[in-house]
């Protein structure tokens, strides 16, 4: 079982394999492995976000996935929650 915190770091992680990946993409294009390792990190990231946002809430306010209440605006912050 992961705590918030471990999955918070592990979707910083692969925020900034992304990011990383999507800088050597833009000069190649055509990397078939880069892709497909993009692409595998992309799917990663989902996971851990919606193991996150099942677990905890939502890390984004486009995350609420309720139509009864606005759970975005219930404490503790995502970020503040590692303090609590």
């Amino acid at each position: 079982m992961m705590h918030a915190g471990n999955l918070l770091k592990a979707i910083q992680m692969y925020d900034f394999y992304l990011y990383d990946l999507n800088l050597f993409l833009d000069t190649h294009p055509n990397d078939r492995n880069a892709l497909a390792k993009f692409n595998e990190i992309k799917e990663r990231r989902k996971k851990a976000v919606d193991a996150y946002t099942e677990k905890f809430g939502p890390l984004t306010a486009d995350q609420n996935n309720s139509n009864d209440h606005f759970y975005w605006t219930d404490d503790p912050w995502p970020w503040e929650r590692s303090a609590n």
